[in-house]
C-alpha cells in the first residue's frame, strides 16, 4: 500500500501540472488524492504505526484507558481518526484561516480602487526606465501583498501603458520574476513562507537574511532583459484599461475614503507579524481580528453613504464572494495528501535518502528550488516542512550529527534557503509559480516564448542569488 500511496500522489501531480491541457481545475485533483491518501492509510496505519509514531501512538492509548482492552487494529483506526486526521486539520486550518483573511483584506482593497494609488505614479515612458520602475515597485508591493494579487494588479498596469503585445510580454515576464523574488525575503510575501512562517519554521528574522539574495535575483535578470528594449513609449500609445465595474461606485467614494481602506487594510498584512511576536498566538488570529475591524469600518463608511444606491456597495459580505475559494480547495487537498504521506512515514523515508545522497543542505533546497519549476512549490515546500520537523535548539547537541541537524532549528539554514529557493525558483518556468500561470493566462504567452527567452534569465538570478545567500553565510 506504501506504493500505491507513492504512485497515486506522482499521477495526481502530473494531472495538476497537466491542469490546462486536460482542462480539468487542479483543485478536484488535489482534493481526490489528499482523500483517497488518507482512505489508503486508515487500512495501510497497522503496519506503520508503530515504526512511524511509536511514542505518539503508546501516548495516545495509554490516556485513552477504554482503548485499552481492544484489537490493535481497533487501537490504530482511532489513532489515525482521532488524532492523526484531527491535528492535520487543525494545522491545515491555519494556513486556509490566514489565506482566506489575507484574501479578503487584498480584495477590499483591490475593488475599492486602492491600488491605483500605487500606479498614478508611474509617469516615465522611457522603456528601460519604465522596465526597472515596475520591477522594484513589484519587487517591494509583492514582499507585502501576495504574489497573484501584485501580477494582476501590475500587468493591468503594463496594459494601460504598453500597446505592443510582445514588449508587454518582456514586462509581464520579468514583473512574474520581480514579483516571486519579492515574495521570497517577507513571511507574508509568499504562500510558501507563510507556510513556513505559520509552522515555525522561520520567524521575521528572515527579511535581512534574504532581502539582498531576492533583490539580487530580481535584479540580473532586469539588467540583462533592458537590452531587448529601446527608445520610449509614444504618448499616443498607452492605452485604457475598460472601465472598470466599480466605476459608478468610486465616483461616489471619496479620495481619502479609498486611502483609508489601503492604508488600513496594508497596515494589518505589515503588523500581522507583530501580532505574533507579542501575543505568540497564530497569524490566522491576528490577521481575521484585522478583518474584523476593517469590516467594521467599512460598514460605518457605506451607512454614511445615504446617496449611494445599496447595490453598488462593496461591503465586505459581498467581496467575501469574489474570493476564488477553488485556491483554498486546492490547499487543502495538497496538505491533506502530504499529511497523509508523512503519517505513513514516506516523508521521513525521502528525508532519509536526501539526507544519504545530498548531505549538504545548500544542495537540498537548490535541488527543490529547481524542481519548483516544474512542480507546484506549494506541496514541495509542504513535503519539505513534513520531512524535516523543526527541532529544539537544546537537544540538537545530543543528536549524532549536531553541526549538521542545527540547520533544521526554527530560523534555520535550511529554512531560510529553502524559502528562497522555493520562492524564486519557480520563476525558471511559466508553469512554475502561481504568478507565471496567471501572466500566462492574462496575456496568453506560449509556455515556448518564455522557455525561449525567459527561462535562462531567470535562472541566471535564481543561481546568482542562491551564490549571494552561501557568501552571505560564509561572510557573516
Amino acid at each position: 500500500m506504501i506504493y500505491a500511496m507513492i504512485i497515486l500522489f506522482i499521477a495526481g501531480y502530473i494531472f495538476i501540472a497537466m491542469e490546462h491541457t486536460i482542462k480539468v481545475n487542479k483543485a478536484s485533483v488535489a482534493l481526490l488524492i489528499g482523500t483517497l491518501l488518507w482512505v489508503i492509510y486508515v487500512y495501510l496505519a497497522p503496519n506503520t504505526v508503530l515504526s512511524v509514531s511509536p511514542d505518539t501512538f503508546n501516548h495516545y492509548i495509554n490516556s485513552h484507558s477504554e482503548l485499552q482492552h481492544h484489537a490493535f487494529e481497533v487501537q490504530v483506526r482511532h489513532f489515525v481518526i482521532d488524532h492523526q486526521i484531527l491535528e492535520s486539520i487543525g494545522d491545515i486550518s491555519e494556513m486556509l484561516f490566514f489565506l482566506l483573511a489575507a484574501m479578503t483584506i487584498v480584495e477590499l482593497i483591490d475593488v475599492h480602487g486602492g491600488f491605483t494609488y500605487i500606479t498614478e505614479k508611474i509617469t516615465t515612458r522611457k522603456k528601460r526606465q519604465l522596465l526597472w520602475l515596475i520591477s522594484f515597485i513589484t519587487f517591494f508591493m509583492s514582499a507585502v501583498l501576495d504574489n497573484l494579487t501584485t501580477t494582476i494588479v501590475m500587468i493591468m498596469l503594463t496594459r494601460r501603458i504598453i500597446s505592443e503585445p510582445r514588449e508587454r510580454w518582456l514586462f509581464g515576464s520579468i514583473i512574474v520574476i520581480a514579483a516571486n523574488s519579492g515574495g521570497a525575503w517577507s513571511p507574508i510575501g509568499d504562500v510558501t513562507t507563510i507556510m513556513l512562517w505559520v509552522k515555525g519554521n522561520i520567524t521575521t528574522a528572515i527579511m535581512p537574511q534574504l532581502f539582498l539574495p531576492s533583490l539580487v535575483s530580481m535584479v540580473a535578470p532586469v539588467f540583462v532583459a533592458q537590452f531587448l528594449l529601446k527608445g520610449s513609449i509614444e504618448k499616443e500609445e498607452v492605452t485604457q484599461t475598460e472601465e472598470s465595474e466599480n466605476s459608478e461606485l468610486l465616483l461616489y467614494m471619496q479620495k481619502k475614503d479609498r486611502l483609508g481602506i489601503l492604508i488600513f487594510g496594508v497596515s494589518i498584512l505589515v503588523l500581522s507579524p507583530v501580532f505574533k511576536g507579542v501575543t505568540h498566538l497564530p497569524p490566522f488570529i491576528g490577521l481575521l481580528l484585522g478583518v474584523s475591524l476593517l469590516w467594521i469600518y467599512t460598514e460605518i463608511l457605506y451607512n454614511r453613504k445615504n446617496q449611494l444606491n445599496e447595490n453598488l456597495k462593496l461591503r465586505v459580505s459581498k467581496v467575501l464572494n469574489r474570493i476564488d475559494f477553488s485556491t483554498l480547495m486546492f490547499f487543502l487537498g495538497i496538505l491533506l495528501a502530504v499529511d497523509a504521506l508523512q503519517s505513513a512515514g514516506i516523508l521521513q523515508q525521502s528525508a532519509a535518502y536526501m539526507a544519504q545522497h545530498l548531505p549538504n543542505v545548500y544542495a537540498q533546497a537548490y535541488s527543490i528550488g529547481l524542481l519548483s519549476a516544474i512542480v507546484d512549490n506549494v506541496p514541495l515546500v509542504a513535503a519539505a516542512i513534513g520531512m524535516y520537523p523543526v527541532l529544539d535548539p537544546g537537544t540538537v547537541s545530543a543528536m549524532a550529527n549536531p553541526v549538521f541537524m542545527q540547520n533544521f532549528v526554527e530560523d534555520g539554514l535550511f529554512w531560510h534557503f529553502l524559502a528562497y529557493c522555493a520562492g524564486v525558483g519557480g520563476s525558471i518556468l511559466i508553469v512554475g509559480s502561481a504568478a507565471g500561470v496567471v501572466f500566462m493566462g492574462l496575456e496568453k504567452v506560449s509556455f515556448g516564448w518564455y522557455l525561449k527567452r525567459i527561462s535562462l534569465i531567470a535562472f541566471i538570478g535564481y543561481t546568482l542569488g542562491a551564490g549571494t545567500y552561501i557568501l552571505q553565510q560564509a561572510i557573516f
